[in-house]
Protein backbone atom coordinates (compact mmCIF):
# COMPACT_ATOMS: atom_id res chain seq x y z
CA UNK A 1 0.00 0.00 0.00
CA UNK A 2 2.02 3.40 -0.70
CA UNK A 3 1.05 5.67 1.97
CA UNK A 4 -0.40 8.92 1.00
CA UNK A 5 2.05 11.60 3.84
CA UNK A 6 1.36 15.13 4.36
CA UNK A 7 4.17 17.51 4.91
CA UNK A 8 3.73 20.36 7.00
CA UNK A 9 6.02 23.48 6.70
CA UNK A 10 7.63 25.19 4.22
CA UNK A 11 11.50 26.16 5.21
CA UNK A 12 14.75 24.53 4.86
CA UNK A 13 14.24 21.91 7.81
CA UNK A 14 11.27 20.56 6.19
CA UNK A 15 12.76 20.83 2.64
CA UNK A 16 15.18 18.08 4.20
CA UNK A 17 12.13 15.62 5.16
CA UNK A 18 11.08 16.00 2.13
CA UNK A 19 13.53 14.58 0.39
CA UNK A 20 14.16 11.68 3.15
CA UNK A 21 10.53 10.44 1.71
CA UNK A 22 11.31 11.06 -1.82
CA UNK A 23 12.93 7.53 -2.56
CA UNK A 24 10.36 5.68 -0.23
CA UNK A 25 7.31 4.26 -1.41
CA UNK A 26 5.46 7.25 -0.63
CA UNK A 27 2.79 10.11 -2.29
CA UNK A 28 4.13 13.58 -0.72
CA UNK A 29 2.00 16.39 -0.63
CA UNK A 30 2.91 19.56 1.19
CA UNK A 31 1.21 22.38 2.71
CA UNK A 32 2.22 26.15 4.24
CA UNK A 33 2.10 29.65 4.10
CA UNK A 34 5.28 29.91 1.84
CA UNK A 35 5.80 27.98 -1.75
CA UNK A 36 9.04 26.27 -1.51
CA UNK A 37 10.47 25.73 -4.56
CA UNK A 38 12.39 22.70 -2.92
CA UNK A 39 9.54 21.45 -1.92
CA UNK A 40 7.49 21.49 -4.62
CA UNK A 41 9.31 19.80 -7.17
CA UNK A 42 8.85 16.88 -4.86
CA UNK A 43 5.61 16.93 -3.93
CA UNK A 44 2.65 15.46 -6.09
CA UNK A 45 1.03 19.01 -4.65
CA UNK A 46 1.91 22.35 -2.67
CA UNK A 47 -0.82 24.00 -0.93
CA UNK A 48 -0.39 27.42 0.35
CA UNK A 49 -2.16 28.05 3.69
CA UNK A 50 -1.87 29.32 7.21
CA UNK A 51 -0.52 25.93 8.92
CA UNK A 52 -1.47 27.18 12.44
CA UNK A 53 -5.32 26.79 11.33
CA UNK A 54 -5.59 23.36 12.78
CA UNK A 55 -8.89 23.32 10.72
CA UNK A 56 -7.24 24.50 7.30
CA UNK A 57 -4.42 21.73 7.64
CA UNK A 58 -6.91 18.96 8.65
CA UNK A 59 -8.96 19.82 6.15
CA UNK A 60 -6.49 19.83 3.28
CA UNK A 61 -5.55 16.38 4.53
CA UNK A 62 -8.75 15.06 4.43
CA UNK A 63 -8.99 15.94 0.85
CA UNK A 64 -5.85 14.52 -0.15
CA UNK A 65 -6.73 11.42 1.73
CA UNK A 66 -3.77 11.58 4.18
CA UNK A 67 -2.50 8.61 5.90
CA UNK A 68 0.11 10.08 8.08
CA UNK A 69 1.06 14.04 8.77
CA UNK A 70 4.35 15.28 9.27
CA UNK A 71 4.49 18.31 11.20
CA UNK A 72 7.79 20.69 10.66
CA UNK A 73 8.03 23.73 12.64
CA UNK A 74 6.72 24.52 15.96
CA UNK A 75 4.17 26.62 15.45
CA UNK A 76 1.37 24.44 14.33
CA UNK A 77 2.29 22.11 16.84
CA UNK A 78 1.47 25.12 19.43
CA UNK A 79 -1.65 26.07 17.52
CA UNK A 80 -2.76 22.16 18.11
CA UNK A 81 -2.63 21.08 14.61
CA UNK A 82 -1.52 17.03 15.61
CA UNK A 83 -5.00 17.50 18.17
CA UNK A 84 -6.82 18.20 15.25
CA UNK A 85 -5.46 15.84 12.93
CA UNK A 86 -5.74 12.97 15.21
CA UNK A 87 -9.45 14.15 15.56
CA UNK A 88 -10.49 13.79 11.83
CA UNK A 89 -8.88 10.51 11.83
CA UNK A 90 -5.23 11.46 10.42
CA UNK A 91 -1.75 10.09 11.97
CA UNK A 92 0.38 12.75 12.86
CA UNK A 93 4.06 12.46 13.75
CA UNK A 94 4.41 15.20 15.99
CA UNK A 95 3.01 15.93 19.66
CA UNK A 96 -0.15 17.34 20.45
CA UNK A 97 -0.50 20.70 21.80
CA UNK A 98 -0.07 19.81 25.28
CA UNK A 99 3.23 17.59 25.23
CA UNK A 100 4.63 20.33 22.77
CA UNK A 101 4.55 22.54 25.79
CA UNK A 102 7.75 20.91 26.43
CA UNK A 103 9.48 23.37 23.62
CA UNK A 104 6.74 26.38 23.80
CA UNK A 105 6.80 26.84 26.73
CA UNK A 106 9.79 27.35 28.82
CA UNK A 107 8.42 28.01 32.80
CA UNK A 108 6.72 24.39 32.04
CA UNK A 109 9.45 22.57 30.47
CA UNK A 110 11.81 23.47 33.64
CA UNK A 111 9.46 23.07 36.06
CA UNK A 112 8.64 19.79 34.64
CA UNK A 113 12.09 19.45 34.64
CA UNK A 114 12.21 20.27 38.33
CA UNK A 115 9.03 18.15 38.93
CA UNK A 116 10.60 14.65 37.46
CA UNK A 117 14.12 15.01 38.52
CA UNK A 118 15.55 14.85 35.02
CA UNK A 119 19.51 14.96 35.31
CA UNK A 120 21.25 18.47 33.68
CA UNK A 121 18.13 20.60 35.05
CA UNK A 122 20.35 24.59 35.70
CA UNK A 123 19.08 26.86 38.42
CA UNK A 124 15.88 28.58 37.37
CA UNK A 125 13.26 30.64 38.40
CA UNK A 126 10.04 32.03 36.63
CA UNK A 127 8.62 35.41 36.26
CA UNK A 128 5.01 37.08 35.47
CA UNK A 129 6.39 40.34 37.25
CA UNK A 130 9.14 41.72 35.65
CA UNK A 131 10.25 44.29 38.06
CA UNK A 132 10.78 41.01 40.99
CA UNK A 133 12.75 39.46 37.78
CA UNK A 134 14.57 42.87 37.40
CA UNK A 135 15.24 42.50 41.49
CA UNK A 136 16.20 38.50 41.06
CA UNK A 137 19.06 39.40 38.53
CA UNK A 138 20.06 42.20 41.20
CA UNK A 139 20.27 39.40 44.07
CA UNK A 140 21.74 36.05 42.01
CA UNK A 141 25.26 35.68 42.64
CA UNK A 142 26.40 34.82 39.25
CA UNK A 143 25.27 35.29 35.63
CA UNK A 144 21.58 34.66 34.15
CA UNK A 145 19.94 33.80 31.03
CA UNK A 146 16.88 35.47 29.98
CA UNK A 147 14.18 33.56 28.17
CA UNK A 148 10.55 34.44 27.31
CA UNK A 149 8.89 31.39 28.48
CA UNK A 150 7.01 31.50 24.81
CA UNK A 151 8.50 31.02 21.07
CA UNK A 152 10.80 33.43 19.94
CA UNK A 153 12.31 32.00 16.70
CA UNK A 154 15.36 31.35 18.95
CA UNK A 155 15.94 35.02 18.61
CA UNK A 156 14.90 36.48 22.25
CA UNK A 157 17.31 34.91 24.43
CA UNK A 158 19.60 37.24 25.98
CA UNK A 159 22.41 35.94 28.30
CA UNK A 160 24.37 38.40 31.34
CA UNK A 161 28.20 38.12 30.83
CA UNK A 162 27.98 37.24 27.32
CA UNK A 163 25.54 39.35 25.02
CA UNK A 164 24.11 41.97 27.79
CA UNK A 165 25.30 43.44 30.96
CA UNK A 166 23.17 43.00 34.42
CA UNK A 167 21.34 46.43 33.91
CA UNK A 168 21.28 46.35 30.03
CA UNK A 169 19.66 43.13 30.72
CA UNK A 170 16.94 44.71 32.94
CA UNK A 171 16.60 46.89 30.54
CA UNK A 172 15.36 44.20 27.86
CA UNK A 173 13.02 42.89 30.43
CA UNK A 174 11.40 45.98 31.30
CA UNK A 175 10.72 47.47 27.48
CA UNK A 176 9.46 43.61 26.67
CA UNK A 177 5.92 43.12 26.08
CA UNK A 178 6.75 39.41 27.69
CA UNK A 179 4.03 38.24 30.05
CA UNK A 180 6.54 35.75 31.73
CA UNK A 181 9.85 34.93 31.49
CA UNK A 182 12.41 32.22 32.79
CA UNK A 183 16.10 33.31 34.78
CA UNK A 184 18.55 30.75 34.45
CA UNK A 185 22.09 30.17 35.50
CA UNK A 186 24.27 30.94 33.03
CA UNK A 187 25.74 27.82 31.47
CA UNK A 188 29.92 27.92 30.16
CA UNK A 189 30.35 25.22 27.71
CA UNK A 190 29.88 24.00 24.49
CA UNK A 191 26.34 23.83 22.66
CA UNK A 192 25.71 20.83 20.78
CA UNK A 193 22.14 19.26 19.82
CA UNK A 194 20.87 15.49 19.88
CA UNK A 195 17.51 14.43 17.67
CA UNK A 196 15.34 11.55 18.44
CA UNK A 197 12.68 9.94 16.66
CA UNK A 198 9.79 9.09 19.61
CA UNK A 199 6.89 6.55 19.39
CA UNK A 200 5.47 3.69 21.53
CA UNK A 201 8.02 5.01 24.45
CA UNK A 202 10.64 3.75 21.86
CA UNK A 203 13.61 6.30 21.19
CA UNK A 204 16.48 6.48 18.65
CA UNK A 205 19.12 8.94 18.70
CA UNK A 206 20.58 10.41 15.81
CA UNK A 207 24.47 11.73 15.53
CA UNK A 208 24.72 14.85 17.84
CA UNK A 209 25.48 18.55 15.49
CA UNK A 210 26.50 21.91 16.50
CA UNK A 211 24.43 24.50 15.77
CA UNK A 212 25.98 28.06 15.03
CA UNK A 213 23.38 30.64 16.69
CA UNK A 214 25.09 34.03 16.44
CA UNK A 215 24.75 36.06 13.24
CA UNK A 216 28.82 36.96 12.33
CA UNK A 217 32.12 34.93 11.73
CA UNK A 218 33.87 34.45 15.45
CA UNK A 219 30.37 33.48 17.01
CA UNK A 220 29.46 37.52 16.82
CA UNK A 221 26.48 39.64 16.81
CA UNK A 222 22.98 38.86 17.30
CA UNK A 223 21.30 35.56 18.02
CA UNK A 224 19.76 33.80 14.84
CA UNK A 225 17.06 30.82 13.51
CA UNK A 226 20.80 29.35 13.01
CA UNK A 227 23.79 30.46 10.88
CA UNK A 228 24.73 26.74 10.17
CA UNK A 229 25.88 23.72 11.54
CA UNK A 230 28.50 20.95 11.44
CA UNK A 231 27.99 16.75 12.71
CA UNK A 232 31.20 14.55 12.65
CA UNK A 233 31.39 10.81 10.89
CA UNK A 234 30.64 9.53 14.23
CA UNK A 235 27.76 10.46 16.80
CA UNK A 236 29.61 12.66 18.81
CA UNK A 237 31.44 15.83 18.15
CA UNK A 238 35.05 16.49 17.96
CA UNK A 239 34.95 18.00 21.38
CA UNK A 240 32.78 15.46 23.34
CA UNK A 241 33.30 12.06 24.39
CA UNK A 242 30.76 8.46 23.72
CA UNK A 243 30.57 9.09 27.38
CA UNK A 244 28.95 12.94 26.96
CA UNK A 245 26.71 11.66 23.88
CA UNK A 246 25.17 8.63 25.66
CA UNK A 247 24.62 11.30 28.66
CA UNK A 248 22.54 13.54 26.66
CA UNK A 249 20.95 10.72 25.56
CA UNK A 250 20.30 9.19 28.68
CA UNK A 251 18.56 12.85 29.53
CA UNK A 252 16.36 12.55 26.60
CA UNK A 253 15.15 8.90 27.70
CA UNK A 254 14.45 10.58 31.05
CA UNK A 255 12.46 12.83 29.45
CA UNK A 256 10.34 10.68 27.15
CA UNK A 257 9.49 8.15 30.04
CA UNK A 258 7.76 11.60 31.90
CA UNK A 259 6.23 12.72 29.14
CA UNK A 260 4.46 9.26 29.00
CA UNK A 261 2.80 9.36 25.38
CA UNK A 262 5.07 11.86 23.19
CA UNK A 263 5.62 10.94 19.59
CA UNK A 264 7.84 13.35 16.86
CA UNK A 265 10.94 14.20 17.23
CA UNK A 266 12.23 15.38 20.62
CA UNK A 267 15.32 17.45 20.32
CA UNK A 268 18.02 18.44 22.97
CA UNK A 269 19.84 21.00 22.83
CA UNK A 270 22.31 21.01 25.61
CA UNK A 271 25.57 22.66 27.05
CA UNK A 272 28.65 20.85 27.62
CA UNK A 273 30.03 21.52 30.77
CA UNK A 274 32.75 20.97 32.88
CA UNK A 275 30.16 18.83 34.96
CA UNK A 276 28.78 17.14 31.73
CA UNK A 277 25.99 17.78 29.68
CA UNK A 278 23.38 20.24 30.90
CA UNK A 279 20.00 21.03 29.23
CA UNK A 280 19.59 24.34 27.49
CA UNK A 281 16.03 23.83 26.58
CA UNK A 282 14.01 21.01 24.48
CA UNK A 283 12.34 21.27 21.25
CA UNK A 284 9.59 19.06 20.14
CA UNK A 285 10.76 18.71 16.37
CA UNK A 286 13.31 18.97 14.27
CA UNK A 287 15.97 21.61 14.40
CA UNK A 288 16.63 23.76 11.68
CA UNK A 289 18.94 23.42 10.23
CA UNK A 290 20.08 20.27 12.55
CA UNK A 291 17.68 18.27 10.07
CA UNK A 292 19.57 18.91 7.28
CA UNK A 293 22.40 17.50 8.80
CA UNK A 294 21.05 14.54 9.77
CA UNK A 295 18.63 13.98 7.03
CA UNK A 296 20.87 12.75 4.55
CA UNK A 297 23.12 10.42 6.61
CA UNK A 298 19.90 8.50 7.64
CA UNK A 299 20.29 5.03 5.46
CA UNK A 300 17.10 3.95 7.40
CA UNK A 301 13.68 4.73 5.17
CA UNK A 302 11.86 7.37 6.81
CA UNK A 303 8.50 6.35 5.88
CA UNK A 304 9.38 2.67 7.53
CA UNK A 305 9.82 5.00 10.75
CA UNK A 306 6.50 6.53 10.40
CA UNK A 307 4.57 3.53 9.95
CA UNK A 308 6.08 1.80 12.37
CA UNK A 309 5.15 5.18 15.10
CA UNK A 310 1.60 5.02 13.31
CA UNK A 311 1.05 1.10 13.83
CA UNK A 312 2.00 0.99 17.28
CA UNK A 313 5.31 -1.14 16.27
CA UNK A 314 8.73 -1.14 17.63
CA UNK A 315 10.52 1.57 15.48
CA UNK A 316 13.10 0.24 13.38
CA UNK A 317 16.87 0.73 14.66
CA UNK A 318 18.30 3.55 12.89
CA UNK A 319 21.61 3.47 10.49
CA UNK A 320 23.02 6.37 9.74
CA UNK A 321 25.72 6.66 6.63
CA UNK A 322 29.26 7.35 8.56
CA UNK A 323 29.65 10.67 6.86
CA UNK A 324 30.57 13.98 8.22
CA UNK A 325 28.41 17.06 7.34
CA UNK A 326 28.52 20.75 7.22
CA UNK A 327 25.59 23.04 6.33
CA UNK A 328 26.12 26.67 6.08
CA UNK A 329 22.78 29.62 5.45
CA UNK A 330 22.79 32.16 2.63
CA UNK A 331 20.74 34.77 4.64
CA UNK A 332 19.47 38.25 3.55
CA UNK A 333 21.71 41.33 4.06
CA UNK A 334 20.81 42.31 7.84
CA UNK A 335 19.25 39.47 8.87
CA UNK A 336 17.90 39.14 11.60
CA UNK A 337 17.95 42.76 13.03
CA UNK A 338 17.32 44.78 9.84
CA UNK A 339 16.50 41.58 6.94
CA UNK A 340 16.37 43.26 3.39
CA UNK A 341 14.27 41.25 1.08
CA UNK A 342 13.93 40.87 -2.51
CA UNK A 343 17.30 40.01 -4.09
CA UNK A 344 17.15 37.46 -6.85
CA UNK A 345 18.37 33.84 -5.54
CA UNK A 346 20.64 32.65 -8.92
CA UNK A 347 21.87 29.31 -6.83
CA UNK A 348 20.42 25.95 -7.90
CA UNK A 349 20.95 22.34 -7.45
CA UNK A 350 23.41 21.88 -10.88
CA UNK A 351 25.40 24.95 -9.72
CA UNK A 352 25.89 23.65 -6.27
CA UNK A 353 28.25 21.14 -7.25
CA UNK A 354 28.37 18.15 -4.70
CA UNK A 355 26.78 19.94 -1.86
CA UNK A 356 22.58 19.44 -1.26
CA UNK A 357 20.89 22.50 -1.51
CA UNK A 358 17.44 23.26 0.50
CA UNK A 359 15.46 26.19 0.18
CA UNK A 360 13.74 28.00 3.23
CA UNK A 361 11.83 30.91 3.54
CA UNK A 362 12.24 32.27 -0.52
CA UNK A 363 9.83 33.87 -2.55
CA UNK A 364 9.00 31.80 -5.70
CA UNK A 365 7.42 34.18 -8.39
CA UNK A 366 7.35 33.70 -12.02
CA UNK A 367 10.25 34.97 -13.04
CA UNK A 368 12.67 33.20 -10.82
CA UNK A 369 13.09 33.17 -6.45
CA UNK A 370 13.70 35.82 -4.15
CA UNK A 371 14.72 36.28 -0.88
CA UNK A 372 12.25 37.54 2.46
CA UNK A 373 12.85 38.61 5.45
CA UNK A 374 14.27 35.05 7.38
CA UNK A 375 16.94 32.80 6.33
CA UNK A 376 16.89 31.90 2.41
CA UNK A 377 18.62 28.86 1.49
CA UNK A 378 21.28 26.19 3.03
CA UNK A 379 23.95 24.01 1.29
CA UNK A 380 25.35 20.88 2.90
CA UNK A 381 28.14 19.37 2.05
CA UNK A 382 28.72 15.06 3.00
CA UNK A 383 32.58 13.95 3.13
CA UNK A 384 34.44 11.54 5.32
CA UNK A 385 35.73 14.50 7.33
CA UNK A 386 34.13 17.84 8.30
CA UNK A 387 37.40 19.86 6.57
CA UNK A 388 36.00 18.24 3.24
CA UNK A 389 32.43 18.96 4.79
CA UNK A 390 33.16 22.38 4.77
CA UNK A 391 34.81 22.75 1.69
CA UNK A 392 31.96 21.26 -0.69
CA UNK A 393 29.45 23.55 1.15
CA UNK A 394 32.55 26.67 0.61
CA UNK A 395 31.99 26.07 -3.10
CA UNK A 396 28.25 26.00 -3.61
CA UNK A 397 27.97 29.22 -1.59
CA UNK A 398 30.74 30.46 -3.85
CA UNK A 399 28.70 29.43 -7.15
CA UNK A 400 25.26 31.40 -5.47
CA UNK A 401 27.76 34.62 -4.81
CA UNK A 402 27.02 37.11 -2.14
CA UNK A 403 24.50 39.81 -3.78
CA UNK A 404 21.61 40.70 -1.59
CA UNK A 405 22.83 37.86 1.03
CA UNK A 406 25.26 37.17 3.90
CA UNK A 407 26.73 33.73 4.96
CA UNK A 408 29.16 32.41 7.59
CA UNK A 409 32.03 30.97 5.71
CA UNK A 410 33.49 30.26 9.33
CA UNK A 411 31.40 27.41 9.81
CA UNK A 412 32.91 23.84 9.88
CA UNK A 413 36.32 25.32 9.19
CA UNK A 414 39.25 23.27 11.42
CA UNK A 415 40.22 26.49 13.07
CA UNK A 416 36.46 27.13 14.67
CA UNK A 417 36.61 23.34 15.50
CA UNK A 418 39.77 23.24 17.33
CA UNK A 419 38.59 26.23 19.62
CA UNK A 420 35.87 24.07 20.99
CA UNK A 421 38.06 21.04 21.39
CA UNK A 422 40.17 23.91 23.57
CA UNK A 423 37.41 25.27 24.86
CA UNK A 424 36.22 21.80 26.59
CA UNK A 425 39.93 20.57 27.35
CA UNK A 426 40.05 23.78 29.18
CA UNK A 427 37.19 23.88 31.50
CA UNK A 428 37.89 19.87 32.26
CA UNK A 429 41.61 20.94 33.01
CA UNK A 430 43.22 19.18 30.66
Amino acid sequence: MTETVLLIGGGGREHAIARALEESDADLYACAGNRNPGIARIATEFETLETTNPKAVAEYAETVDATIAVIGPEAPLEAGVADELEAAGIYAFGPKEEDARIETDKAFQRRFMAEHDIPGCPDFETFDDMEAACDFIDEYDGDLAIKPAGLTGGKGVKVIGDQVTAEEGKEYIRDSDYDRIVLEERLIGEEFTVQAFVANDEVRTAPAVQDHKRAYEGDEGPNTGGMGSYSDATFELPFMTEEDYAEAVSIIKGTVDALEDYRGILYGQFMLTAEGPKVIEFNARFGDPEAMNTLPVLETDFLEILTAARDGERLPELDFAEQATVCKYAVPEGYPTDPEAGAKVEVDEESAGDALLYYASVDERDDGIYTTTSRSFAVVGLADSITDAEEIAEDALAVAGEEGLHMRHDIGKPELVQQRIDHVNELRGE
